[in-house]
């Protein structure tokens, strides 16, 4: 486990949000995000904001709300994200972390979740508009465990998810936090002798779950089955 007391990840989610809307203010709003589909950095900035004020409301609300990403953001993209994230952090800030509320997760069914997501949704996003911005170690295995421990098991529920043929570890070399999957419906952590490890920094491993370009992490054992793994489809 590597999840953090649920307050302490608001100084992460103010220093990740400022990042981010400095990165709208310096950089070309129609320039191509190469992992998001055919976005620009405008679409980005609009769809974080767009989320950070929904995860607002579901927080306040305890509630499932609608997304409701249809309505543009006024001209100013950087200001408007800037307040976006503003909602969120107060949002969180009043919310009692152990009260009921809804969510999309596999973990228990709490206001907790939200201080948790919205800050690796917008830890990836940064790197998604400026790829070289820095990511604390620890957010980043954190952010490993949480497709783990969150995100995989609601993938499971909406398709299917290739089959784990048998044990492998991913490992963080600059953290050293281990992750050990054994196979399931979906795969998920346990104890066993892992045929395969993949090892890189925590940085690197979590984008890679998330599908994001980044160097070939160091593989050892069966490299077929853990090649395999990555590959599929873990997380939306």
């Amino acid at each position: 486990m590597t999840a953090l007391p649920p307050a302490a990840y608001l100084p992460h989610l103010r220093t990740l949000t400022r990042a981010f809307a400095e990165g709208l203010r310096t950089g070309e709003p129609g320039a191509p995000v190469p992992d998001c589909g055919g976005w620009t950095r405008a679409d980005l900035g609009a769809h974080l904001g767009h989320v950070h004020r929904w995860a607002a409301e579901v927080v306040r609300t305890g509630e499932p709300r609608p997304q409701e990403f249809g309505n543009p953001p006024s001209a100013d993209l950087p200001g408007w994200y800037a307040e976006s994230a503003s909602v969120l952090l107060d949002a969180l800030a009043e919310a009692d972390p152990e009260a009921s509320c809804w969510h999309f997760g596999a973990t228990a069914r709490t206001k907790a979740f939200w201080f948790r997501r919205q800050v690796h949704e917008t830890a990836v996003h940064l790197i998604d508009l400026t790829e070289a911005a820095e990511l604390d170690p620890v957010i980043a295995a954190d952010g490993v465990s949480e497709v783990f421990e969150a995100i995989l098991p609601r993938i499971a529920r909406r398709h299917a998810v290739p089959p784990l043929a048998a044990p492998i570890t991913l490992r963080a070399t600059d953290t050293g936090h281990s992750w050990t999957l054994v196979p399931g419906e979906p795969p998920a952590l346990g104890e066993a002798e892992a045929v395969a490890t993949v090892e890189a920094p925590a940085r690197n491993l979590v984008l890679r779950l998330w599908k994001r370009t980044v160097a070939e992490p160091r593989i050892t054992g069966d490299e077929a089955v853990a090649t395999a793994f990555l590959r599929a489809p873990l997380t939306p």
